[in-house]
C-alpha cells in the first residue's frame, strides 16, 4: 500500500541592494542565508507519512534587511553590526530548526530579539549621546516551512502575497504611525515629510521595540522585505504586480530596483523577494 508523498515546495530567494541615486554611500545591507542539516533517505519501506518531519528542515532560511539611520554617523555600521549578528545567531543555533516546537516558539522570539538587542546594547556603548550613536532599521524573517518567523524594528516592510492580494505584514515604527494608532492623527497627516517620518524605533535608537509575529506561508506565496528607498517610489499596487509576475526572484529583485531608480531613486533601495511554488 502506498502513501502518497507530500507536495514538495520550492522556494526561490534572492536579494538586491543599490545606493540609489542621491545618496554618497550605501547604509543599507541585507542577507539571505540558508542552513541545512537533513537526511536524505534513498530507500526505504516506510510511507512518506511516517517519515514527514522526522528529519526536521530541509533548508531553513533567515532573510533581513537593515537601513542605517540618515543624518547619523555610521548608519552603514549599525546595519552590518545588525546583519552579521543575526548571521552569528543562526550559525550557533542552526540545529534548533531541525525540530522547531510551536510550543516553543515563544524561546525562538526571544532569541532573535536577544541578538538584536545585543547590537542595541553595543552601539549605545560604543556611542556619546544618543545624537551621535548609530542606529538602524531591521526586518527579518525566518523560514522554516511552512512557518515564516517575523522580527521588525523601524520603518523597512515585509510583505506577503497570496491569491492576487498583496498584504503588508509590518507596521512602520515612525511617529506618524504612532500618532494615527492612538487617534491623534489622520492617514493624511501622518503622510507628511518631516516630524511624521521620524523613527519612533531603532537598533541603537532612543527607543528599541521590537515587534514579532509569524505567518504560515502556502505554495504560490510570495514574501518582499525592502528598505523605505523602495516604498517611497514604488506603490504596493505595483510591488503586488512584480511578485505575482512570472519573474524568478532574482528577476523580481532587479525589477523593483530599477523602477525604484528611475523614479527617482532619492535613498539606498534593498529589497528581498521569495517565491514560492
Amino acid at each position: 500500500m502506498t502513501t502518497p508523498a507530500a507536495p514538495s515546495v520550492t522556494i526561490d530567494a534572492a536579494g538586491l541592494t543599490d545606493i540609489g541615486r542621491v545618496r554618497e554611500k550605501n547604509e543599507d545591507h541585507f542577507v539571505v542565508a540558508t542552513v541545512s542539516k537533513a537526511v536524505a533517505v534513498d530507500a526505504t519501506s516506510l510511507t512518506s507519512a511516517s517519515l514527514t518531519g522526522r528529519f526536521g528542515a530541509s533548508g531553513a532560511r533567515l532573510l533581513a534587511v537593515a537601513d542605517g539611520v540618515g543624518g547619523r554617523p555610521g548608519g552603514e555600521l549599525a546595519s552590518e553590526w545588525t546583519v552579521t549578528a543575526l548571521l552569528d545567531y543562526l550559525g550557533h543555533t542552526a540545529e534548533c530548526f531541525q525540530s522547531l516546537d510551536p510550543a516553543r516558539e515563544h524561546e525562538l522570539f526571544g532569541r532573535l530579539e536577544e541578538a538584536i538587542r545585543a547590537v542595541h546594547a553595543r552601539l549605545l556603548a560604543d556611542g556619546s549621546g544618543d545624537d551621535k550613536v548609530p542606529a538602524t532599521t531591521v526586518t527579518l524573517v525566518l523560514l522554516a516551512w511552512p512557518r515564516a518567523y517575523l522580527v521588525h524594528v523601524g520603518d523597512s516592510r515585509a510583505y506577503v502575497r497570496r491569491k492576487g492580494r498583496l498584504q503588508q505584514l509590518t507596521r512602520d515604527q515612525t511617529v506618524g504611525e504612532y500618532m494615527v494608532s492612538v487617534g491623534a492623527w489622520t492617514e493624511s497627516q501622518a503622510a507628511r515629510p518631516g516630524a511624521a517620518s521620524a523613527l519612533a524605533s531603532a537598533v541603537g535608537g532612543s527607543e528599541l521595540l521590537p515587534v514579532v509575529g509569524l505567518i504560515d506561508l502556502e505554495p504560490g506565496d510570495s514574501l518582499l522585505l525592502c528598505t523605505d528607498g523602495l516604498t517611497k517610489h514604488v506603490s504596493d499596487d505595483r510591488i503586488g504586480a512584480v511578485l505575482g509576475g512570472p519573474e524568478a526572484a532574482f528577476a523580481g529583485c532587479r525589477t523593483l530596483v530599477d523602477e525604484a531608480l528611475a523614479a527617482g531613486g532619492s535613498d539606498n533601495v534593498t529589497v528581498i523577494v521569495v517565491k514560492t511554488g
